[in-house]
């Protein structure tokens, strides 16, 4: 049985690509079910019928179910319902943004104190924090200088973020990351 023109809505192809509808549902039989009612296996033919009397659409909503499982409902107000709980699912992520600093293994208190601000804001603010010390030339030989200022400012954050890696060498770069507690 065809539907009548008047109820045609525009759906875009993207939207019915994620979902069967109506006439486009393939199974011969499909368990259908309703509000507050059990799922009962019905023919599909019987469903549009259903569907049609009701002024609703015929959606596969577990295709690889056997039979497929269908729901009758609006279809556009059940896509315009998914894609809201989506964007509020993804308003609800956060975003993980890492901060750098960078030291020479023969930093001086007050360049340490003053990248130590400025890495206090950056966990106070949320940020993940990933401090270097980044050897140049033959600096290389005061690996034990960089770890023990990598550690100096790690214990110096301890009440702003906790330690996630510790000091290690890659390169000629010793990086250490701490993730701030405030969440």
């Amino acid at each position: 049985m065809r539907r009548p023109h008047h109820r045609k809505k525009f759906v875009r192809r993207e939207d019915t690509a994620k979902h069967r509808i109506n006439e486009k549902i393939v199974a011969p039989e499909i368990r259908l079910v309703l509000e507050g009612e059990e799922p009962k296996v019905i023919s599909v033919k019987e469903a549009l019928v259903m569907a049609d009397k009701a002024d609703l659409d015929l959606v596969e909503i577990s295709p690889k179910a056997n039979p497929p499982v269908c729901k009758m409902l609006d279809y556009k107000k059940f896509l315009y319902n998914q894609k809201k709980k989506q964007k509020e699912l993804k308003a609800k992520q956060s975003k993980v943004v890492i901060k750098e600093i960078r030291y020479g293994p023969n930093t001086d208190d007050h360049d340490f104190n003053f990248k130590l601000a400025h890495a206090k804001k950056f966990l106070e603010e949320g940020s993940k924090l990933k401090a270097y010390v980044f050897f140049r030339g033959r600096t290389i030989v005061f690996k034990d200088r960089g770890e023990i200022l990598l550690l100096r400012l790690a214990q110096e954050l301890e009440e702003y973020g906790v330690v996630e890696q510790m000091p290690k060498l890659e390169g000629k770069r010793m990086t250490i990351m701490i993730n701030s507690k405030k969440k």
